[in-house]
């Protein structure tokens, strides 16, 4: 009697182990091989043939489309640089450079993954449409009421994400850090 209670108890705390963990790996966007650098996170092996088991049960629940690691790389900010949350009521600057990339997006989803909805329908940039310093770099404010420059409309939603995808880029499975792919710095400059 002493194994089989001895056994369930060990049964169970392993169950409730391995499925808090996978919860959390599906709902907090963690995995195997993620690549951090500021505020931006990607998974350089979610579009092969090795993309971990809870990258590939992301993938599922979502019903995203990945884009393939001979095409580029997505890479995903929730928080600025200092770790607070992408708030649609306050002003974001989003500045710097990218990593070299045949072509670039910058698009603003909800935490649903659907574009933010906003009443000029303007949902992000294309390395091709921003504007530019002179020395190739860029700003672009993030906030709900018009800025001067490139804006970008959050519709004052509490929570968004921001998804930048490099196309036909080095940056990849290889890539360690800020040095490798000089991510643009995210920064929230005011808040109502």
């Amino acid at each position: 009697m002493r194994l089989l209670i001895g056994s369930l108890y060990t049964f169970l705390l392993a169950a409730v182990i391995g499925l808090g963990s996978t919860w959390v790996a599906l709902t907090r966007n963690t995995g195997f091989g993620t690549l951090k650098i500021g505020a931006w996170m990607a998974r350089p092996k979610t579009g092969t043939s090795d993309v971990d088991p809870y990258s590939r049960a992301t993938i599922t629940r979502n019903g995203e489309l990945p884009v393939g690691t001979g095409d580029g790389i997505t890479f995903i900010a929730s928080t600025d640089d200092k770790g607070r949350t992408l708030d649609g009521r306050c002003d974001v600057l989003v500045s710097g450079t990218t990593p070299p990339a045949r072509f670039w997006t910058m698009t603003l989803y909800d935490t649903q993954g659907q574009l933010v909805a906003n009443t000029l329908q303007r949902y992000g940039f294309t390395s091709q449409e921003i504007v530019r310093g002179s020395a190739g770099n860029f700003e672009v404010r993030i906030a709900s009421r018009a800025r001067t420059g490139n804006w970008l409309p959050t519709g004052g939603i509490d929570k968004y994400l921001l998804v930048m995808r490099l196309y036909d880029t080095p940056v990849g499975v290889a890539t360690r850090g800020q040095r490798d792919a000089p991510m643009p710095q995210i920064a929230t400059t005011g808040c109502p």
